[in-house]
């Protein structure tokens, strides 16, 4: 029972270790400029209300929810179908165009920057929805991830469903979804993660401001000054926490398919 109390008061403290840069910025977002600077206590959600009813904060919200959530769906489709067919299907260059997805893994996003712009550019798809959701859809670790998933699923389910006259679309659908779900649920989690944070590609494809992401948005509250040489950071930490909430929404949606997912995928 001692044993037990030690390692609950160590994993309580390694999570409020990892909590104390959200605790301390939640915090920050209900004081006051003055107070902030003049490191007195003080309660206010003025800064909440000003970040939601100006600096078109809920346009750079509303933005960032249809593109992360784009992605998010589109990705996944995406992801889920190569899976199935790495998993299921033996074709020529299989394993070569596999192993090009898995090698994807190893090229840092920046060296893509310069060529998805210039394509887009030639399309005139700067400066649009489709610009910002187009290159992220593809993503390689989540093709393999869930290829290695799917390859853990009995086979003889597939060729029940083959002799009952289904197509591979439908077995796909009907079979390889519905038991894959923890991991899809996981990795869907992920993508939409990694787009909400995202901040290099948004900032260079989109010059027009009621096209910018949230973390666009959330940037140029370092601008507004509330003195010479000052920064609100109460402001910037209010609009922070709000940012937050859709993220918190996510993964208690999801939270029970996650871990599941990820402790089924590694023992596969």
């Amino acid at each position: 029972m001692k044993r037990e109390t030690i390692w609950s008061a160590l994993a309580l403290l390694g999570g409020l270790l990892f909590l104390w840069p959200v605790l301390q910025s939640i915090w920050m977002s209900f004081q006051t400029v003055d107070a902030y600077y003049g490191n007195r206590f003080s309660f206010t959600l003025d800064k909440y209300g000003q970040a939601i009813t100006q600096f078109h904060f809920l346009q750079y919200l509303v933005n960032s929810l249809i593109v992360s959530g784009t992605v998010t769906i589109a990705g996944l489709a995406a992801a889920t179908a190569a899976a199935f067919a790495f998993a299921r299907f033996r074709f020529p260059g299989g394993n070569l165009l596999f192993g090009a997805v898995v090698a994807t893994l190893m090229i840092p996003s920046h060296i893509t920057l310069i060529p998805n712009y210039l394509t887009l550019a030639q399309f005139n798809l700067l400066d649009t929805y489709a610009g910002l959701i187009l290159p992220a859809i593809g993503n390689g670790f989540a093709a393999f991830f869930l290829r290695q998933y799917i390859r853990g699923i009995p086979r003889a389910l597939d060729e029940a469903a083959y002799m009952d006259g289904a197509t591979p679309l439908k077995v796909l659908w009907r079979v390889i979804v519905p038991i894959a779900r923890p991991a899809i649920f996981s990795m869907g989690l992920f993508i939409f993660l990694g787009e909400w944070n995202s901040y290099i590609w948004p900032l260079v494809a989109v010059g027009d401001d009621r096209l910018y992401t949230l973390q666009i948005g959330l940037s140029h509250l370092y601008k507004i000054s509330p003195g010479e040489g000052l920064v609100d950071w109460p402001l910037v930490m209010a609009a922070s926490t709000v940012s937050l909430l859709p993220v918190i929404l996510g993964f208690i949606l999801v939270e029970r398919h996650l871990v599941r997912g990820i402790a089924a995928g590694a023992l596969k």
